[in-house]
């Protein structure tokens, strides 16, 4: 089996930023928030292709993330991210995240994007412009199909709510705020933490429903009708 958090490598294309913790990105105890470091990901993501040229090279949705958290990063904590890209098919980019931080924050993120085309919604094959940029390729070869299943039949129901300030550039609930569910909801009391999250449809602004696991391992987003927006699991806990 393929690592799952492959290591920085030491040649290639690796972007770096520095950013501090600040009060917005935290709850009441000081501890960065899910769907914050989420955000976290999505910018040094988002900074690197520009850095690198390629911001125009595709249209990007993520479908899968999993964050292993050794250590939250908390207020006012400076932390270092650095990306690089370790996978790529036909379609799809892997990208692996790695924060570190100066009062001993740690946590390792890998996601897959489907690059796919902005008119007709459908995958697109990787422009060559985006692979030179990331050469040397990596080797890995990521996958788009989804492992989590379905809602179990006892899973208990939460009410949510997704408001514009949840929508993002494209006018869909951005992934992140995902992550937000996960926080309230999911979060284990202890570190480390490892949750996995899957991303299946696109959410609109309106009412949703939470549904968790009765072994609270697992949680899913869905539209009061049943469809799955999105599910987590928790891989590993403190």
């Amino acid at each position: 089996m393929e690592e799952a958090f492959p290591p920085v490598p030491e040649s290639g294309r690796v972007f770096r930023e520095e950013l501090r913790v600040g009060p917005a990105d935290v709850s009441p105890s000081g501890r960065a928030r899910l769907d914050q470091i989420a955000r976290w990901l999505q910018d040094v993501a988002y900074h690197d292709v520009v850095d690198g040229g390629v911001d125009g090279a595709g249209f990007w949705i993520v479908r899968r993330t999993r964050i292993r958290v050794e250590r939250f990063p908390h207020f006012p904590e400076d932390v270092q991210l650095a990306t690089f890209a370790s996978g790529v098919s036909h379609a799809l980019a892997e990208r692996r995240t790695s924060l570190q931080g100066a009062e001993g924050a740690a946590l390792e993120a890998v996601s897959v994007w489907v690059n796919v085309d902005p008119e007709t919604q459908t995958p697109a094959r990787l422009p060559e412009r985006f692979l030179d940029a990331y050469r040397p390729a990596p080797v890995r070869r990521p996958r788009s199909r989804l492992r989590h299943p379905p809602p179990a039949d006892d899973a208990t129901r939460v009410a949510w709510t997704f408001r514009e300030g949840d929508l993002d550039i494209v006018g869909h609930v951005n992934n992140a705020r995902y992550w937000a569910i996960v926080d309230e909801i999911l979060l284990p009391a202890a570190e480390p933490i490892d949750v996995e999250m899957e991303h299946r449809a696109a959410a609109p602004v309106g009412d949703a429903v939470v549904l968790r696991a009765a072994d609270g391992g697992m949680l899913w987003v869905t539209a009061p009708g049943g469809e799955v927006y999105a599910s987590a699991a928790l891989t590993g806990a403190g």
